[in-house]
């Protein structure tokens, strides 16, 4: 996956964690993964098991009641996979189709606007909720999965699987930390920012990434 995979000695890459280490670098930190479950993310930070979230948070109002972000890191519109035989081009194509999204994410916020198909949320405490939400797909269970544009990766080239549509939603993903954490949002910013001047992170995208256009604005804000 463009965003990021991790091999049998547990090492992280794609876009997010190469990112992620050239912030640790630039700070003289050494960066560390936790990994666990996708509904268990807060609950690892606010115990303090973890000093941030760095995987696919998206920047909302309601998150920003409970979490400090840093600067974006990227902004990413969100894509809707459906089986290579199926008829759906936009939204109004899913009315009365099973759609599936992950509970409680804004993939899932961006389905429920969409009238008359049926949501089929899959539950973050999966060990893997992409996987099982790929699976519905092939078996029929669902007729649509709903994620973020790169996260379908090299499922566009299985002959199983299409693009049906993408909406222009360019969510915002940063850092996600808790609210006190004031001096590492600081670090995070001003190292990611200096990391944008240097083109690093121009680099790392068209290394993981480079099907979708760079988020110039993103970046200039």
């Amino acid at each position: 996956m463009p965003l990021f995979s991790t091999d049998d000695m547990g090492q992280r890459f794609g876009y997010e964690p190469e990112i992620a280490k050239v912030i640790a670098q630039q700070l003289g930190l050494k960066l560390k993964w936790r990994y666990t479950r996708w509904s268990d993310f807060e609950s690892a930070l606010f115990d303090n098991k973890a000093d941030a979230i760095w995987c696919g948070c998206a920047i909302t109002a309601a998150r920003q009641d409970h979490f400090l972000f840093s600067r974006p890191y990227a902004a990413f519109n969100e894509s809707v996979l459906v089986r290579r035989d199926s008829n759906v081009l936009s939204p109004l194509d899913l009315s009365r189709l099973n759609v599936a999204a992950i509970e409680g994410s804004t993939n899932m916020t961006l389905a429920e606007s969409w009238l008359g198909c049926h949501l089929v949320p899959f539950s973050g405490q999966s060990d893997d909720v992409f996987a099982d939400m790929i699976g519905a797909l092939a078996s029929g269970e669902v007729d649509a999965v709903v994620d973020d544009e790169p996260a379908f990766g090299n499922l566009l080239t299985d002959p199983r699987y299409k693009l049906a549509f993408t909406v222009n939603t360019a969510n915002l993903w940063g850092a996600a930390m808790q609210t006190h954490q004031v001096e590492l949002k600081q670090a995070l910013d001003s190292a990611l920012n200096n990391a944008i001047k240097l083109g690093l992170v121009s680099h790392i995208w068209q290394q993981h990434l480079a099907g979708i256009a760079y988020p110039e604005s993103c970046f200039t804000n």
